[in-house]
Parts: C-alpha cells; sequence; structure tokens
C-alpha cells in the first residue's frame, strides 16, 4: 500500500514538473514563469499534459483547463491525444493532452501574466494544478 501512495505523490510532483518546465520569452509579470509571445490569431502549444503511475494514465477524462486571471482575447483549451511523459521517461506513449494558449484580435501590444488551472479527474479523485505564464501579446 504504500509504495502505491508513494507512487501517486511521484506521479504527481512529475506533472507539476512537467508543466513548469515550459519553456518560452519576463516587465510586469511573475519572475522565474515560462514566458510566451503571441500574435494576434495565433495558437501555441505550452505543454503536454498526462497523470500517471507506473508509467500507465489514471485519468477518467480529458484535463481541463481555465484562466484564472488573464486578459481578454487569450483562452486556453486542451487538445485530448496520446502524449509521451517524457518527464516520467517512459517509453510508450499515454492517454492525455496537449495544453495550448491562444490569442483572439490583439490592438495594442502588452506584456502580462496568465493564470492557468487544470484539472484532472483520476481514478484516485480529482487533481488541481496552477501555473502562470508571462504572455507577450502582440498585434
Amino acid at each position: 500500500m504504500r509504495i502505491g501512495s508513494n507512487a501517486i505523490v511521484f506521479s504527481f510532483y512529475l506533472v507539476v514538473a512537467g508543466i513548469l518546465s515550459s519553456t518560452g520569452a519576463s516587465a510586469q509579470t511573475v519572475p522565474g514563469s515560462p514566458s510566451i509571445a503571441l500574435k494576434s490569431g495565433e495558437t501555441v502549444e505550452i505543454a503536454n499534459l498526462s497523470y500517471t503511475i507506473n508509467c500507465r494514465s489514471i485519468l477518467l477524462d480529458k484535463p481541463e483547463v481555465e484562466i484564472l486571471e488573464g486578459p481578454p482575447g487569450v483562452t486556453a483549451a486542451v487538445r485530448e491525444g496520446m502524449v509521451l511523459p517524457r518527464v516520467a521517461n517512459c517509453a510508450n506513449k499515454v492517454k492525455g493532452g496537449t495544453l495550448m494558449i491562444s490569442a483572439k484580435e490583439i490592438e495594442d501590444p502588452s506584456y502580462t501574466a496568465v493564470t492557468l488551472r487544470v484539472t484532472f479527474k483520476t481514478k484516485d479523485g480529482v487533481r488541481k494544478v496552477s501555473q502562470v505564464y508571462n504572455v507577450s501579446l502582440l498585434p
């Protein structure tokens, strides 16, 4: 039983590390957070999302994302699919999704922080992970 609990905790930290390791471009934002630049109408893939134990997905449904704070015209979504959990050194793809962020029509350049929360519905219950991204919006 203890090995199973440790595996769950370890997998959770791997998911958080995977989201935090995303890269991207920093002024009125959160220091140390990944940065992203978006043009009008552009969509960028940010990270692969999965929730695994021993390289097997325990997701019941695709991950969901919501924007807790951010500028108008910026949206986030998860595209369902098979992903390779690199943080866990898994050899095969598992059920999960790709986190994407999009910008609608942008009139003026801006640089701000966007707070995202990803919700995982797993066999062990609902798990939520948040991440702040510095976003540069360009017309």
